[in-house]
Formats: structure tokens, C-alpha cells, sequence
């Protein structure tokens, strides 16, 4: 098997849940088919991601990472926000993988080594025939780039726009994710959870999670007197 992303260069972990399976897609649906079949032969070379924070942008393309990896793919997930304080010399040889997914690209443009380093591993991965997701909380042509030949480039892949989902979908998405814990969650404890988290999905998934520990640990289970008992609520 090839090696999982986590153990390619930098150590970058991915979360386990960051799966295509625990994305809600909403109106999403036609990147998540874009990113189910982007190793594909016909796939798409380049996707941009773009929208505010909590739209899902990291969550994609993580789940992207899986998948390769579940195809015994090579990929790499490179969030520039924890790693753009590192010289762009980690761009080199990118070239050698299937994939691979820069996150966070607004957090090193106006930084000219970046923005040359960027470009020419662009240029490298498109003529290796690499598979490239770039992510940033800004449309391309609305990113602060320095570099012209870098803002042309950012413009030669198919372009989403991801918006978070309203309380509706935050509602699907905790119920989903509660499924694929394998717990049960009525409705109305939903609702309630939802009522009293803070409205971002990671707090609403984080209290899932922290109850998932604590009805197994009681072998309880979930109702609205537990749910404020364990988050002291």
C-alpha cells in the first residue's frame, strides 16, 4: 500500500472524520462528485474552493486525501496557515504524488518567495499531471496576489463557491454526523443541541463527540436531562 498522507513530509495529520461520506452537500453536490472522481483518468486537473470560514473547505479537502489514500494514491494536505512561517522550499518535488491540497492560500499571498514558489509548483504538478484542490476564503480573481502569472494561474480550474449552511443543514449535518458514530440522536435533542452550541459545525460536532464519550461511559441514553448533565448545560 502507498503511504497515507499523514506520513508524507511535514507530518500533516487529517482528522478521521474528514470523509466525503460525513460531508453534507447541500448545494454542494457537484464538487463532491468533481472530488469523488478527480483521481480518474478524465478528472478534473485543478479545483479551487472558496467561501467563508466553516463552509467546509478543510473538511473537503482532507476527505480528498482519504480517498486518495483509499485508492492507494499519494496525496498532501499543506495548510498554509500553520505552515506559510516555513520557506516555500516544501513545494519542491510535489510533482512525485497524485495529489495534492494546499489549503488556506490567502494566508501567504503578498509574500513574493510564496507566490514564485506557488507558480512554479503549479506549473510542475500540471505538467506531471498531478492532481491539484486550492482552497482560500477568497474567489481567485478577488485574492490579493502580487504575482500576475500566479493570479492567471489561480483562474485555470473549475471554480467553487462554498456557503455555509443555515441552521436547517447545521441540523442535517449533526445528524449525520451523529449516524456515522453510530448514535442515536431524537430529533428533539438535536434541536436542543443546536439551540445551545455555538452555531460553528466543528463546536456542534465537538459536543457530539463529548457526548458520545459520556453515554457510553454511563451507558446512557441521549435525552435533554443527559445532554445538560454532561455539558453542563
Amino acid at each position: 500500500m502507498m503511504p497515507g498522507p499523514a506520513q508524507l513530509p511535514l507530518g500533516v495529520g487529517l482528522r478521521d472524520d474528514a470523509t466525503l461520506a460525513g460531508f453534507l452537500p447541500d448545494a454542494n453536490q457537484a464538487l463532491v462528485e468533481r472530488l469523488r472522481h478527480q483521481l480518474e483518468p478524465s478528472g478534473e486537473p485543478f479545483l479551487y474552493l472558496w467561501g467563508a470560514p466553516q463552509s467546509g473547505r478543510t473538511h473537503l479537502l482532507q476527505a480528498a486525501c482519504h480517498l486518495a489514500d483509499d485508492l492507494d494514491r499519494r496525496a498532501l494536505y499543506l495548510p498554509l496557515a500553520d505552515l506559510g512561517h516555513f520557506p516555500p522550499h516544501m513545494l519542491e518535488d510535489l510533482e512525485t504524488l497524485d495529489l495534492v491540497a494546499i489549503d488556506d492560500l490567502q494566508s501567504v499571498m503578498g509574500r513574493r518567495r510564496w507566490e514564485e514558489g506557488l507558480f512554479h509548483c503549479f506549473n510542475r504538478l500540471r505538467d506531471n499531471n498531478t492532481r491539484l484542490i486550492v482552497a482560500a476564503d477568497s474567489a481567485p480573481r478577488q485574492l490579493s496576489v502580487g504575482l500576475p502569472d500566479l493570479a492567471s494561474r489561480l483562474t485555470w480550474g473549475a471554480t467553487f463557491h462554498l456557503r455555509p449552511l443555515d441552521d436547517s443543514g447545521r441540523l442535517d449535518a449533526l445528524k449525520l454526523r451523529a449516524r456515522i458514530r453510530g448514535m442515536e440522536l431524537p430529533d428533539e435533542v438535536a434541536r436542543y443541541i443546536l439551540h445551545r452550541s455555538p452555531r460553528q459545525l466543528t463546536s456542534l460536532f465537538d459536543a457530539l463527540a463529548q457526548l458520545d464519550s459520556a453515554s457510553l461511559s454511563a451507558q446512557r441514553k441521549l435525552t435533554i436531562p443527559f445532554v445538560k448533565q454532561a455539558l453542563g448545560w
